[in-house]
């Protein structure tokens, strides 16, 4: 009997080493996360880079960026693989980061990369600065997206055209502008307290840009016909110039831009559009969950509350589409049979990491106003929407049917053959032999070997509506990564890593491989 008890108790003790271990295992470390997201935008600063840069393998490039026309457009960001600087995708990174921070500063700076955070939406909102040369001119794209896609160099060896492209009174771009105003104003509450005088320089900028977009009222790739095939703004602009007026209500607290956003708000499609994305592109969803977070200072707003409970009935619909509870054919979000969200072929993970922001903040909303959420068949809690948040998150560091982490460098599997012309080639600290247009494809675009240099923090596009990934350099459609991508997760891997020391059940257990 005595010899039973005890084969019963080394039994029970296996499984719970063993389920102890399995659990571990199942945590991911946010923080190492975290830190390694913010990492990915010194990958992709053009520029002369600063004494700080942590990314070894990259150096300056466009440093005559604007010389053509007689403007200073050195800085910025690359997007993605390529060496274009897009205006709008850029634009939209930059109000991603600002919000990240915006709703999860103490996080962030209790994670110790406050000051990393800034660096990354400064370098944004400084190029932003030079762009926007008066009221009135908004320098929108340097290089050209047709004989950039011809070569396959480092950014330090360019010989591709960088020619700049502006949207002014002639040339109108409403929604760059207005994109463009809501990432200047988004960051000036971001430098309020830090950096004062600079917070009130990107304010100045961000009311000049919205006033101009909407003044001369058009779509930037009618001006700019070459971006069509790259960005091309499918949701017209309406949506931006709301956008843009939110963060300046948000910023300023006047009441004029409050205004455009009731008056506006059924004209526009504020409250009209159901939307089942978020994206640099169609920004109702995001306009939506912010007007919605109006409704916390219910007396302030108490006028206007039947024009945002509209809004807050829209930012619902998107938020039930992605927990699949809209009833209704079409109405709800995909998902892969591995549970992620799939909205697209190509790049699907940016709707992924916008989608996991916006549950996010939204789960602090319901809990700080003792709400839940509205779907069709039921009421949700705050918890359901971060746990679901979570598991779009966890999926993307590593629990899927691949067992792959789709955030470059973190864990122990990831992507090696990153779509991305300065990691796949060896890098110009190492060799500054140059490497011409076509010598790129010729010697390193076609190798089977991983890519020489880590992109450390990029989300890549992911795995297909079967949770399938291929990992080649050529299938961009999956393994190009881009800084829309990686944004919105700055602050909800801030929120994660919190609610897990909040609990105390982050093992931390995930390794870290990757170099700088």
């Amino acid at each position: 009997m005595e010899r039973k008890i005890r084969k019963q108790l080394q039994w029970c003790l296996a499984l719970f080493f063993l389920s102890t271990f399995f659990n571990a295992t199942l945590a991911f470390d946010y923080a190492d996360a975290l830190t390694k997201s913010l990492l990915y935008f010194e990958s992709q600063r053009s520029g002369r880079l600063p004494h700080s840069q942590r990314v070894a393998w990259r150096d300056h490039s466009g440093l005559t960026d604007g010389l053509e026309q007689g403007v200073d457009l050195v800085g910025g960001y690359y997007d993605a693989g390529d060496h274009v600087k897009f205006g709008l995708p850029m634009a939209f990174t930059v109000t991603m980061l600002s919000w990240g921070v915006i709703e999860f500063r103490d996080q962030i700076v209790d994670a110790g990369e406050f000051e990393h955070a800034l660096e990354a939406i400064k370098w944004g909102t400084d190029y932003f600065i030079k762009a926007h040369t008066s009221p009135n001119v908004l320098w929108a794209q340097v290089g050209d997206g047709d004989t950039d896609h011809y070569c396959w160099q480092r950014p330090e060896d360019m010989t591709t055209s960088r020619q700049s492209h502006k949207i002014d009174e002639k040339h109108p771009g409403s929604d760059l502008a207005g994109e463009t105003a809501a990432a200047m104003a988004a960051a000036s509450i971001v430098f309020r307290r830090s950096n004062p005088h600079y917070s009130h320089l990107l304010l100045h900028h961000a009311q000049q840009l919205l006033e101009f977009g909407d003044k001369y009222r058009g779509k930037y790739d009618d001006s700019i016909g070459m971006v069509k095939g790259y960005y091309a703004s499918v949701s017209g602009y309406m949506d931006e110039l709301l956008w843009g007026a939110m963060w300046l209500y948000k910023a300023t607290d006047k009441e004029e831009y409050l205004k455009y956003v009731i008056d506006k708000a059924d004209v526009f499609g504020g409250i009209g559009w159901a939307i089942t994305e978020f994206s640099w592109d169609v920004k109702y969803a995001g306009l939506q969950v912010m007007a919605s977070k109006l409704l916390e200072e219910e007396e302030k707003h108490k006028v206007h509350s039947h024009i945002l409970e509209k809004y807050q009935s829209k930012a619902e619909y998107f938020l039930c589409s992605c927990l699949n509870k809209n009833n209704g054919c079409g109405t709800n979000v995909d998902r892969t049979p591995g549970g992620l969200l799939y909205i697209r072929q190509w790049n699907n993970m940016q709707y992924v990491s916008t989608a996991a922001f916006l549950l996010t903040v939204y789960s602090d909303f319901l809990r700080n106003t003792n709400q839940r959420l509205k779907c069709d068949s039921e009421l949700v809690d705050h918890g359901e929407l971060l746990d679901f948040a979570k598991s779009q998150v966890d999926y993307i560091l590593g629990s899927n049917p691949m067992n792959m982490s789709y955030l470059v460098g973190y864990g122990p599997k990831y992507p090696t053959r990153v779509h991305h012309r300065g990691a796949s080639i060896v890098s110009h600290r190492e060799n500054k032999g140059f490497i011409g247009c076509t010598q790129g494809y010729d010697n390193w675009y076609s190798r089977q070997e991983a890519n020489p240099n880590v992109v450390v923090g990029a989300l890549v596009g992911g795995p297909d509506s079967r949770d399938n990934f291929m990992d080649q350099r050529a299938n961009y459609m999956q393994t190009e990564a881009c800084t829309y991508n990686t944004a919105p997760l700055v602050g909800v891997f801030a929120k994660l890593l919190y609610v897990q020391d909040q609990k105390g059940d982050g093992n931390n257990s995930q390794p870290s491989l990757a170099s700088y």
